[in-house]
């Protein structure tokens, strides 16, 4: 049995409240901190507070998108180790990130955010596709042979 609890405080006597967590309207998540607790495992979390998530969603998506600048950087500074392939996977990478956000996380986040993350990810994916655009094979080394005249 699959049993969820809830621990309040009142007056300093402990409560505990039965809660089915299918019936909550919240922000599911996995915490991802390593410390143990003797035990007390917590593999999954509700967040009901709106506040919260919005903060917790900030937070994890301007990570995400800092890894992304990162390697979109290292991408289009480095132009002779970029290959077409590694250029198109980071593509499709924002791009499915971009709808991961529109379609997972629109619900908890104000519009003015959205609209400012997604011009954002829309620079980014202009970028790449410039690269992508204007990307030359790189030319084979051509092997000279040394002929003698006679």
């Amino acid at each position: 049995m699959n049993t969820r609890y809830r621990i309040t405080t009142e007056n300093r006597y402990i409560k505990i409240a039965y809660l089915d967590h299918k019936k909550l309207n919240g922000f599911l998540f996995k915490p991802s901190n390593k410390i143990y607790h003797d035990g007390i495992t917590v593999t999954k979390m509700t967040v009901i507070n709106f506040s919260f998530v919005e903060k917790i969603l900030k937070r994890k998506i301007k990570r995400r998108l800092e890894v992304y600048l990162r390697f979109i950087v290292s991408l289009v500074s480095d132009s002779d180790d970029s290959d077409i392939t590694d250029l198109r996977a980071a593509l499709n990478d924002i791009s499915r990130y971009k709808d991961m956000i529109k379609f997972k996380y629109q619900k908890y986040l104000d519009q003015k955010y959205l609209t400012l993350l997604f011009k954002k990810i829309e620079l980014l994916e202009h970028e790449l596709k410039q690269k992508i655009y204007y990307y030359k094979e790189p030319e084979a080394k051509k092997v000279e042979e040394n002929h003698r005249k006679r």
